[in-house]
């Protein structure tokens, strides 16, 4: 059966658009071409081979043409040639021509060239034939005592590779390498030598490194390196050895590498649990992260610091908080998202003891961030203001040095980090009884600073809500009363004001003659009009360009607070409440015609507060004095308890494991196979090359198979098609259902969308009634919709027809194999809401009759995350609205808002609309006909799973 893949050492990029070759002007090239010409022609053949293609007749033109040169690109490429090019005949033996070639590499490894000894054992290092190596050991040894270090570390990795492949060649090699790392003083062939030993003799390496073990922070960090590994392994299989090297571990903590640390921190804390050993280890990341550059590099070690803070157990819990301010140096870098994993490792960390230093280290770093002038600033100042929330909900006995700070804030509203410091104040006025007198007054002074009508509408509600004595609501009002205009002219006043007032010059422009001779003209025409709102004094600044020239939703909010305080207060502070709401109503009636006039709805919402206020009847009292403080309460508990479960779902997610799953006995697989099991190497190699796992892959691969021809068809095919993170990999049975064998049987492949083919997939030889597996990699570079279509083309033995063809079905690339479920806050949302450019708006057409039905349908079809809590969901009221968001492997972010209803009779199937935004058009649009396709197939239904059983 056909389908092995290849290994692959060396990868080369190839244009696509080339011209199609011709095999007699490669041939006469590469017979009587100059130099130039024959390193041209040796990569066109070198990019045919890899193509999939196979040019046999070539093979002995180049031995006899091209092998001899000594040109030094022709060395190289011939190296990658001879990599790639087919070396034993169909039947798998040996070619005869290849005899040549191992006497041409022979007489390599004896060139005076350092390089070329070099990079010829870096060659043979790739060689899978004992038959090609064998002749040229005696060479690759003598290697070892040649003069440059080049060589002889290559030579080294020649003989590891050689040993760890066909160790009957060599036999003697531990030893013969033993003896060579004795006698070695250059740093990389010590290393390359010790590499050896640790995979080939453990014994052997150990037996040197403890003779060595005082020596050791003499070693350069590659040998260094390799040491930390070899400590690790031993200890894991022989934990009885772990005192004899812990000591050398905690030295290279202090290692002038920052590798070399790093590997011995993450060492560290696998070999002991003890506190200290977790603060060294704790201590050396932090270190690293301060003087590190490279944001990838912080990143990554920021992620070690948060792995180490959940795995380490009781050790870390005690050890890890005393570090919680030292992890705040870290705020010193300009990376925003390094600054995000700070704060949230910092919130983890911090315990009581520190919260008040926590607060102040995040309060300075809020003043020195609103002095900043870069790009950033105001997210940076948005997350320091929501890591003091966080802190204050997690200590509230720091709550009342974190209000006054963030309360600073709230008077320049203009930013994002003003909507956070309001929903903190909301939540410490309701959470913290004893700090509301403290805030509330905080609170009343920043008011008139504020200029945004968003931040003065919560704010407002906020003092009218929590204005419990008659003080607080009789200070508010003054607040108010010096930002209302109260209308005090009358129409006589009004008349004699106009008479008064200078009259405005209409009349030609003056020509001015400046300071260089020339002419300038001025009119009144081009200066600026002077507005009468912005002539009042203060009219112009803080709260009072909210109430009177920004949005009209801030002043029917006014109204309403108004209304509020009027309940509140006895009979003379209500008529003052209701004058200021009447005033403020007949300031935006006499400017009806300018942009500031209220709107009808607002218009109507503020008469109606009046009204309320005026009459003070029961109900309304009850619902703005009792039933707005416990839906506020009942917010902030759902709120809480979401928080809550995210925590409790981020640290005891049980890991679950099917029913059939075998069970490892560590006690009985013996010491091997236990450090195997446990080895971080191998893990975070295995991870590394497995990539994404898709949660659909708990389903088995079979529920992605598409068929790609029919069942009477020559060849039958149907493939798997598995996405990884970057790439497509299209695992294609073909299955030859004729009496006749099928030649040069080979996948054709093109792609539409922002798709690319990686490399043609070889062909195979089908026997009657065979099979076999081909594979096909696909790269993708952004997130939309695919399509890969081809053909299969096959020629039958012995046959005089011309090729046959079986064309095969489209591959669609579903867009949701990309994007992935996510969470935001509604700020968040809200933010991108308004930035993202592109929008796609598909109306609803469905059969389905249940709103939650389709919600549920949507969510499973996109493969999207519903933001809107149940709560707001459920009831039956004949319509929804909900919030969607995910995100995809690339980083980019879709939203989405349904907006469905039901029709009068609850008959028929809802209908409405679905609006997607993205920052990518490509997004938006393959989201939406992703949406257009589920409207065309019923809601799946949930079918029992395999009970899993909860791993201990």
């Amino acid at each position: 059966m056909a389908g092995v893949e290849q290994p692959c050492y060396t990868l080369i990029n190839f244009p696509t658009d080339s011209e199609p070759y011709n095999e007699m002007q490669l041939k006469l090239d590469l017979e009587k071409g100059d130099t130039k010409k024959k390193i041209e022609a040796l990569k066109k053949v070198i990019g045919i081979i890899l193509s999939g293609e196979k040019i046999p007749g070539l093979l002995m033109v180049i031995i006899r043409f091209v092998l001899p040169l000594q040109d030094h690109m022709i060395k190289k490429l011939l190296l990658i040639f001879w990599e790639i090019v087919p070396k034993t005949s169909p039947d798998g033996k040996l070619l005869q021509e290849m005899i040549l070639v191992c006497d041409a590499y022979r007489k390599d490894l004896q060139h005076p060239n350092e390089f070329i000894r070099g990079s010829t054992l870096r060659f043979l290092c790739k060689l899978k034939e004992p038959e090609l190596l064998e002749p040229l050991l005696p060479a690759i040894r003598a290697c070892l005592e040649h003069r440059h270090s080049y060589v002889r570390r290559n030579a080294v990795l020649a003989i590891f590779t050689i040993y760890r492949n066909f160790d009957f060649l060599i036999p003697d090699a531990p030893e013969l390498i033993a003896n060579f790392l004795e006698g070695e003083q250059d740093m990389s062939c010590k290393r390359n030598a010790f590499l050896m030993l640790l995979h080939a003799e453990q014994e052997r390496a150990l037996a040197y490194l403890a003779a060595r073990l005082d020596s050791v922070h003499g070693f350069g960090d590659i040998l260094q390196l390799v040491i930390v590994e070899l400590i690790y392994k031993v200890c894991h299989a022989n934990p009885s050895e772990r005192a004899r090297f812990i000591r050398t571990v905690y030295g290279l903590l202090n290692a002038a590498s920052a590798a070399v640390r790093y590997e011995a921190a993450g060492t560290l804390v696998t070999l002991s649990a003890a506190p200290a050993a977790v603060t060294a280890a704790a201590a050396c990341y932090i270190d690293l992260i301060v003087k590190e550059s490279d944001n990838n590099v912080k990143l990554i070690v920021l992620g070690r610091l948060s792995a180490l803070r959940k795995e380490g157990g009781e050790a870390a819990a005690r050890a890890l908080p005393d570090l919680a301010m030292d992890v705040l140096r870290v705020l010193a870098s300009s990376d925003l998202d390094v600054r995000k994993h700070t704060l949230t490792l910092a919130l983890d960390l911090v315990s009581s003891r520190h919260a008040e230093e926590l607060v102040q280290v995040l309060r300075k770093e809020a003043a020195r961030a609103g002095s900043a002038d870069h790009d950033d600033a105001a997210k940076y100042r948005q997350l320091l203001v929501r890591a003091m929330h966080k802190a204050a909900l997690k200590f509230p006995e720091v709550a009342g040095s974190v209000a006054p700070a963030l309360l600073e804030m709230v008077g320049e509203g203009g930013e994002a980090a003003a909507a956070d410091v309001l929903a903190f104040v909301r939540e410490a006025l309701a959470a913290f009884p004893d700090l509301r007198p403290q805030l509330y007054q905080k609170l009343l002074e920043a008011v008139p600073q504020i200029k945004v009508g968003k931040i003065a509408r919560s704010a407002l509600w906020l003092l009218a809500e929590f204005a419990d004595t008659p003080e607080r609501a009789e200070a508010t009002l003054d607040v108010l009363a010096a930002a209302i205009p109260l209308p005090t002219t009358t129409e006589e006043d009004k008349e004699e004001s106009e008479k008064a007032a200078p009259k405005v010059d209409t009349s030609a422009p003056r020509q001015l003659v400046t300071s260089d001779g020339t002419y300038a003209s001025q009119s009144a025409f081009n200066l600026p009009a002077a507005d009468a709102s912005s002539c009042s004094a203060g009219a112009g600044a803080g709260l009072a360009h909210a109430l009177r020239g920004a949005e009209s939703f801030t002043a029917a909010c006014a109204c309403s607070a108004l209304a509020k305080l009027a309940l509140k207060l006895d009979k003379r502070g209500a008529t003052r409440a209701l004058h200021l709401t009447a005033a403020l109503l007949a300031h935006h009636k006499k400017n009806a015609s300018s942009s500031t006039g209220l709107t009808a709805d607002d218009l109507e919402h503020a008469a109606l507060c009046l009204r309320a206020a005026a009459a003070r009847p029961a109900v309304v009292q009850d619902a703005l004095a009792r039933r707005a403080r416990s839906a506020l309460t009942a917010l902030l508990q759902e709120r809480a308890s979401a928080r809550d479960n995210k925590e409790e779902e981020e640290t005891g997610e049980a890991e679950t494991v099917p029913v059939e799953a075998g069970i490892t006995f560590a006690a009985l697989a013996g010491a091997g196979a236990a450090s195997a099991h446990h080895d971080m190497f191998e893990l975070s190699l295995s991870k590394a090359v497995e990539g994404r796992t898709p949660a659909h892959e708990e389903k088995g691969k079979l529920s992605k198979v598409t068929q790609l021809t029919g069942f009477s068809d020559p060849v039958y095919a149907e493939c798997i098609v598995a996405v990884n993170q970057y790439d497509i990999v299209l695992d294609v049975l073909v299955v030859n259902q004729t009496d006749d064998t099928l030649q040069n049987c080979t996948v054709e492949l093109a792609t539409l969308g922002d798709l690319r083919l990686v490399e043609r997939p070889a062909a195979v030889v089908l026997a009657p009634r065979d099979f076999a597996t081909i594979k096909a990699h696909v790269k993708v570079a952004s997130t939309e919709n695919g399509i890969i279509f081809g053909n299969i083309v096959y020629e039958v033995t012995g046959a005089s027809m011309d090729r046959g063809v079986v064309v095969l079905n489209d591959i669609h690339i579903d867009i949701v194999d990309y994007i992935q479920p996510a969470s935001c806050s509604d700020a968040d949302f809200r933010q991108m809401w308004a930035e993202f450019e592109w929008e796609n708006k598909v109306s609803v057409n469905t059969n389905i009759t249940d709103l939650r039905e389709y919600l549920q349908h949507l969510l499973a079809s996109t493969n999207m995350k519903c933001l809107t809590p149940d709560k707001a969901l459920s009831g039956q009221c004949g319509f929804m609205a909900a919030n969607m968001y995910a995100r995809s492997i690339f980083g980019e972010d879709a939203l989405a808002n349904l907006s469905v209803e039901q029709p009068l009779n609850r008959q028929g199937p809802v209908a409405g609309h679905v609006r997607i935004r993205a920052k990518s058009q490509g997004m938006a649009l393959s989201l939406g006909d992703k949406i257009n396709q589920m409207h065309k197939t019923p809601p799946q239904k949930t079918s029992p799973t395999a009970p899993t059983i909860p791993a201990a």
